[in-house]
């Protein structure tokens, strides 16, 4: 019988996966099924979105999911496929550093390779002092060591989320400021979310000294043209989950109004 990976094993691998020549692409999932799916159609990795499994259960995104129910679908997840998988936790559920301590031990618990931590503070909505999320990010790091686990840290910057006041090229300068900060701080790749300009793009890859990450949306760029530009990760967010909502909301709407149900039976094997 094969031996399964160790925890950290699989954290040795997802970080590999960014440094291939082929981008790494990362399709977020919100149960089981789908982390099943991903790791049977070959997928080398699994991401979960907080937003799809916070409305999955019955919540709105922005750590309105209480954690510990997040925490059980996050470890289902894990103990469904080999492969390694790494889990959105927001701003960790955390109002200080202190319980960010301890949330980060139960996520590690959970068995993940890696994690995302973003930057806004969830009760406000704004963007976190740098030096604050400096420390935060350090303190994952920390926390990760002394259990023994080489976890992948994505730090997250919502720099271009936030419709504020400041230009496109002052919210690249401000992104690539707190990216190597948190690069500096122990992350291992950089989620500049809802990026999109190719040249920003170029840049963003250009000047961090680790893997950057990009979120797929309408709009941004083809995969093939993000690969070209040195983009190391992909990932979806909660859109998997909205599109696959939309066709079964169209497959709902044809069995009422046509009658008919060759839209469900049709794709049937």
């Amino acid at each position: 019988m094969n031996r399964k990976s160790t925890q950290s094993e699989k954290a040795d691998l997802f970080k590999k996966l960014h440094y291939s020549k082929q981008m790494l692409v990362l399709p977020n999932i919100w149960d089981v099924t789908g982390a099943a799916l991903l790791e049977e159609t070959g997928y080398q990795a699994v991401a979960t979105a907080s937003a799809a499994i916070a409305r999955a259960n019955g919540f709105q995104d922005g750590e309105k999911i209480p954690f510990e129910q997040a925490l059980n679908v996050i470890t289902q997840i894990v103990n469904a496929v080999e492969v390694p998988v790494t889990a959105d936790i927001e701003s960790g559920y955390a109002t200080d550093l202190q319980e960010l301590k301890i949330n980060v031990r139960k996520i590690l618990a959970t068995g993940v390779a890696g994690i995302n931590i973003e930057d806004s503070d969830a009760k406000t909505n704004e963007l976190l002092p740098v030096d604050l999320q400096v420390e935060r990010i350090r303190l994952i790091r920390k926390v990760a060591e002394k259990a023994g686990v080489r976890l992948f840290i994505n730090a997250r910057t919502d720099v271009f989320l936030k419709p504020g006041s400041l230009t496109n090229d002052e919210k690249l300068k401000v992104a690539i400021e707190r990216g190597c900060a948190y690069a500096d701080a122990g992350a291992d790749g950089i989620y500049p979310i809802f990026v999109q300009d190719e040249a920003a793009i170029a840049a963003l890859v250009n000047e961090f000294v680790v893997p950057v990450n990009i979120l797929i949306t309408k709009g941004t760029p083809e995969l093939e043209k993000l690969q070209k530009l040195g983009v190391a990760r992909v990932s979806f967010g909660p859109n998997l989950q909205k599109a696959m909502l939309l066709a079964m909301k169209t497959s709902l709407k044809s069995m009422k109004e046509k009658f008919s149900h060759s839209l469900i039976t049709d794709v049937l094997v």
